[in-house]
């Protein structure tokens, strides 16, 4: 891989008590969406707060275009944008002026310029109405995207978005992604997410994530393909029990749709993999029970 993009090599991180975060994370990621797929608990989220500077790894190393992220994180920060899961709010400041403030922490100390990229980001967020309300007032979708506006001040080189989807309307949820498809043209766009629909419809590359560590990496077209022949699904009535064998299962108007992984079985049809295939396949793999 050449210097342009984030790697991400040999990342451990432990909590007091023993609890292990991170596993010996390994990641190379070039300009464009890339997804970071698992369930709660995965390490996901301390993952991403590493990456953003936010914690330091107990060993391993962070590179971004070729700079040591962990010996200069000042030159990491100014080229980074960061949706967390939650997002706070300072009571009785506005919209406007709280994303001011934030571009200015970000270097943005001309006024002009300053004042012309807060406009653009809150149009493009759709929030150019609701500008002069206060932060704290926001619904929960409306919080979201005020968040997505902080994370894109500076055009970051690197955006992590952990959980984007979380709290949005589907009109919002698609504005969201055309947003992050752009970006993607030219910026590192890290995704972090349980939701394998978000990782289907943007990435063109992904992790899954389980444990601590990765345990399966490529494009969701290779992915699908390796389980080729592997998959199987049947209608289960609803007076009939679940096979504990269940790679997944999802309920129908009828019962319920099981599909399993392996040998063909009676009663069973071969189905084409989808994303959500490998995703559960490859968590029986790592031993990990969805929650």
């Amino acid at each position: 891989m050449s210097e342009r993009g984030l790697v991400v090599k040999g990342l451990r991180k432990s909590y007091k008590g023993g609890v292990s975060a991170l596993n010996g994370v390994d990641l190379e990621v070039t300009p464009g969406l890339y997804g970071l797929l698992g369930p709660n608990g995965a390490g996901k989220s301390t993952l991403m707060r590493t990456l953003a500077s936010l914690q330091q790894p107990d060993s391993g190393s962070i590179t971004l275009d070729g700079i040591d992220a962990l010996a200069d994180p000042d030159s990491l920060r100014f080229k980074l944008g960061y949706l967390p899961q939650q997002i706070g709010a300072y009571p009785n400041v506005s919209g406007r002026d709280l994303l001011e403030r934030f571009a200015w922490l970000k270097g943005r100390t001309d006024k002009k310029v300053r004042k012309q990229e807060v406009e653009y980001l809150l149009t493009r967020v759709n929030l150019e109405r609701d500008a002069h309300r206060a932060v704290a007032t926001y619904s929960g979708g409306m919080l979201r995207r005020f968040g997505i506006a902080v994370a894109l001040i500076g055009k970051p080189r690197l955006l992590i978005v952990d959980e984007p989807t979380a709290g949005l309307d589907p009109a919002e949820r698609s504005r969201f992604h055309r947003i992050l498809a752009e970006i993607g043209s030219d910026a590192v766009v890290l995704l972090s997410t349980h939701i394998v629909e978000d990782i289907e419809n943007l990435c063109t590359r992904l992790s899954i994530m389980a444990k601590g560590r990765i345990v399966a990496v490529g494009t969701p077209d290779a992915l699908k393909a390796s389980l080729k022949g592997q998959i199987w699904e049947r209608e289960v009535p609803r007076d009939q029990v679940v096979p504990d064998d269940a790679l997944h299962a999802t309920a129908t108007p009828y019962g319920t749709r099981v599909v399993i992984s392996g040998a063909a079985q009676q009663g069973y049809s071969e189905r084409t993999p989808r994303l959500e295939d490998v995703y559960y396949h490859a968590l029986r793999a790592a031993k990990v029970e969805e929650l």
